[in-house]
């Protein structure tokens, strides 16, 4: 379990998967803050509790990114190891 937590926090920086991840956060984070602070920030009525929730409403899609692209790239490699051994 270790292994797969340091795995996750090296792809976090992991040039492969940062351009990926960053336009899914963009895209995805800006819809969900729309959606969750839109109203908030046209009223001009955002606390610092906001601002935080808003940070994390960009950082989840990113992260979620890359575990999926990491489980992608694990997943191709055990079909590359099998289809190898036979």
């Amino acid at each position: 379990m270790i292994k797969g937590i340091k795995e996750y926090y090296r792809a976090l920086i992991n040039p492969k998967f940062a351009p990926t991840a960053i336009r899914v956060a963009l895209i995805v984070g800006t819809i969900l803050f729309a959606i969750n602070h839109g109203a908030t920030l046209v009223e001009g009525k955002m606390t610092r509790q906001r601002w935080i929730s808003s940070i994390l409403t960009y950082l989840v899609p990113y992260g979620v990114s890359i575990h999926g692209q990491l489980r992608n790239q694990q997943q191709q490699n055990i079909s590359h190891n099998l289809n190898s051994v036979q």
